[in-house]
């Protein structure tokens, strides 16, 4: 079984995440920032990782340190759980549009970090949650899975259309990225022999 729990405990935040790369998308996600709960919910609903995630930050400096911190255990937990990519796909990407927008994600388990994010947002804050701390979150998973992610809007108008669209993209390319792909099973998916 593809599972694993990280637990993270700084000065700043308390994080506890329990995932199961082979589930069917059930989350229970508590980060106490409304909007970034409901991008996680759907990233576990469309990725079918089931996340358990209880995080307790210090949201009364700001939201910076929470969502960070979400970021790399979220991350942790997915390539613990890959143990040495023996059998991945690698390589997943997804187009999605939602009403008037639409995003694309690309991404490779490679064991390189790389984040290309092009997202214009007309928003300073989506509910409670700043805008920019999106980029935060993404460049932590990058940091901590070593994976190269690319993530694009090409349009749309909608703030929230916006970003939901990129969580989606992101959640199903990870998705196939992280599937078993019978034919190499036993393999690691790298000509080098290890990623």
């Amino acid at each position: 079984m593809r599972k694993s729990e990280v637990k993270r405990k700084t000065k700043e935040t308390e994080v506890v995440c329990n995932v199961n790369l082979d589930g069917v998308g059930t989350a229970n996600i508590n980060t106490g920032i409304g909007f970034f709960d409901h991008m996680l919910e759907i990233f576990s609903h469309h990725s079918l990782i089931d996340i358990d995630l209880n995080v307790v930050g210090d949201t009364h400096v700001d939201l910076h340190h929470t969502v960070e911190d979400t970021g790399y255990v979220i991350a942790q937990t997915i390539v613990n759980s890959l143990g040495d990519k023996r059998g991945i796909k690698r390589y997943g990407f997804f187009y999605v549009p939602m009403d008037e927008c639409l995003s694309r994600c690309v991404i490779d388990f490679s064991g390189r970090p790389e984040l290309v994010l092009k997202i214009d947002l007309g928003l300073e804050k989506i509910g409670e949650m700043d805008t920019e701390l999106f980029y935060e979150f993404f460049k932590a998973f990058v940091n901590e899975s070593k994976c190269n992610l690319h993530i694009e809007n090409f349009y749309g108008k909608n703030n929230h259309h916006i970003i939901e669209s990129c969580f989606k993209a992101f959640a199903k390319s990870v998705r196939f990225a992280i599937e078993i792909d019978n034919r190499i099973k036993d393999i690691i998916p790298s000509s080098k022999g290890s990623l």
